[in-house]
């Protein structure tokens, strides 16, 4: 056994690996326990972590660093890859209020430091690593604690004071985090339901009759151009028969159509073509293909990588084989079939015709699922190099001598976004499973968090129970909870968020992916993700360039 074990101590990377995979799997079990209904899931890798770290389970230094980077880069940039695509349009939507109430938070946080430093007597760069604690903001450290040494570079106890600072107040910001969004979510979960039952977000099926004189005789590119809202007319009813119509088709009076549009422009539908019938189509268990004798409803995965990034009207799969593409499914959200959309490999296009015209258009777009399976690495390493140049890349800021830079953070999740949102447009295959993206997202965080903890473990115990530490404590409490707080009844009472989308800008706004990963528990879809990284970006960058000036300032 004593061989055994010194073998295993010989070799620093695989004794690192062996810690690291213990205090995993067990901060993971024990993430399975419900205290009150709420459970810390992958948190408690960090608080195993600290326990390890507590016990002398140490990791060579350069090992742990190794392993604590690789982990945060990997969990954000297969983050920020996976959100590209809605990321702008998001942000064109509401993604400026959010990031203004991201701001607030960040402001927030700031002015307290001056705030507590009199109150308390703490030095600057102690609060500053308790604020980066507090708001789980490791980037935030590392770029103040640059700053000190520039500053004063012999100031040695300063930057342990801020690392420390960070160990004590770290656990408080990922549990305040979590404890502010769960009180926010019993506070307004009246208004969140009622807000949940008039969202409807996928598109509606119905079936008008064509009784409007004003249309007679017009063809259906003539009559979208009248009504102004974009629709499909997926199948025509004339005469007993039913067609697949194309833009060139002209409408009768009497003519039934079948149409896929929003359900909020479904009452202006009506006015135009005259009347709704009363018939429920968009029920699950509808047998589309028993429908029509000839025709056939089959849903193609867009597998091949030339169709990647190609504009559905482009394709002009209509008026060559006479089918009707009546939506896109696109990691579960079905999207309306506009000739303007971007395909991307994965989408699953729902398609109408006649059985040999929809095989034809199968061998075009590729419906080879196997393919799907097979990794698209390249954009993965690709991509993490250049979030990395990106992160690294100093920015000059008038009448600062200290550049600024984005970190291993914030380089990569701004890379993974614009792969997520560009890289079809210019053929660069991004496309991974859901399953994929999120087993690589948790392997990057739980590895992160254990490194993380066992960094902080060996004197943390001895800091938090001493007058001091229990100042310290306290002080980042207050930072952690009072901007959130603040911000987020906020947003919720006055500007009437959605509980989703608030708890996402707060959990990016304090760079807290843990408490982003306890809120997507609560919540149906990933609208706490995609507003986590439509904030994310502006505020990481804040963060590290305020991290500085506040040193530079005040210390």
């Amino acid at each position: 056994m004593k061989e055994w074990l010194d073998a295993l101590a010989a070799s620093a990377a695989v004794e690192a690996i062996v810690v690291i995979g213990l205090v995993s799997a067990v901060g993971l079990c024990l993430g399975r326990i419900k205290i009150g209904g709420i459970s810390l899931g992958i948190t408690f890798v960090f608080f195993a972590g600290i326990l390890a770290g507590h016990w002398g389970m140490g990791i060579e230094e350069p090992m742990l660093a190794f392993a604590q980077n690789f982990g945060l880069i990997l969990f954000v940039y297969t983050l920020g890859l996976q959100l590209g695509p809605a990321f702008f349009s998001s942000l064109k939507k509401g993604g400026m209020k959010l990031n203004l109430m991201a701001l607030g938070v960040i402001f927030l946080g700031l002015l307290l430091v001056p705030v507590l430093h009199w109150v308390t007597g703490i030095s600057v760069p102690a609060m500053m690593g308790l604020l980066s604690g507090a708001v789980t903001n490791t980037p935030m450290l590392g770029a103040a604690q640059q700053a000190l040494l520039q500053i004063e570079p012999e100031n040695t106890k300063g930057i342990t004071g801020m690392a420390l600072g960070c160990a004590v107040t770290y656990p408080l910001g990922v549990l305040g985090v979590i404890l502010a969004i769960e009180l926010l979510r019993r506070s307004f979960r009246k208004n969140e339901t009622v807000r949940k039952e008039q969202k409807t977000p996928k598109p509606n099926v119905a079936e008008f009759q064509v009784i409007n004189p004003a249309i007679f005789g017009k063809n259906i590119k003539e009559v979208m151009q009248l009504n102004g809202k974009h629709f499909v007319i997926s199948r025509l009813w004339r005469e007993g028969k039913v067609v697949i119509p194309t833009s060139d088709t002209c409408l009768q009076q009497g003519d039934h159509l079948l149409v896929i549009s929003e359900t909020t422009d479904v009452e202006n539908i009506r006015i135009l073509f005259g009347e709704q019938e009363d018939v429920d189509w968009n029920k699950e268990d509808i047998d589309w293909n028993a429908i029509d004798s000839h025709l056939v409803s089959r849903r193609i995965v867009v597998t091949r990588s030339r169709i990647n990034g190609v504009r559905l009207g482009a394709l002009r799969l209509r008026n060559l084989y006479g089918i009707n593409i009546t939506r896109v499914n696109r990691a579960g959200i079905d999207l309306l079939a506009s000739p303007s959309l971007h395909l991307q490999i994965g989408d699953r296009l729902t398609i109408v015709g006649e059985a040999p015209a929809v095989n034809n258009v199968g061998r075009i777009l590729g419906d080879e699922v196997k393919r799907l399976t097979s990794p698209n690495l390249f954009a993965v390493f690709s991509g993490i190099t250049l979030g990395l140049l990106l992160g690294c890349l100093p920015v000059y800021i008038p009448g600062m001598s200290v550049p600024v830079r984005l970190g291993i953070a914030g380089g990569p999740i701004i890379v993974g976004i614009l792969m997520g949102a560009f890289g079809p447009r210019f053929h660069v295959t991004t496309y991974t499973t859901q399953s994929a993206n999120l087993m690589i997202r948790q392997f990057g965080i739980v590895i992160y968090l254990a490194g993380l903890g066992i960094a902080s473990g060996a004197h943390f115990f001895e800091t938090v129970f001493c007058a001091e530490g229990l100042l310290w404590v306290g002080t980042g409490f207050v930072l952690t909870m009072l901007p959130v707080l603040i911000v987020g009844f906020a947003a919720s009472a006055f500007h009437k968020t959605s509980y989703a989308a608030n708890a996402g800008m707060l959990c990016g706004s304090m760079a807290n992916p843990m408490a982003l990963n306890y809120a997507n528990t609560t919540v149906e879809g990933d609208e706490p993700s995609v507003a986590y990284a439509t904030v994310y970006p502006l505020s990481m960058f804040l963060r590290v360039i305020t991290a500085q000036l506040m040193i530079m300032l005040f210390a």
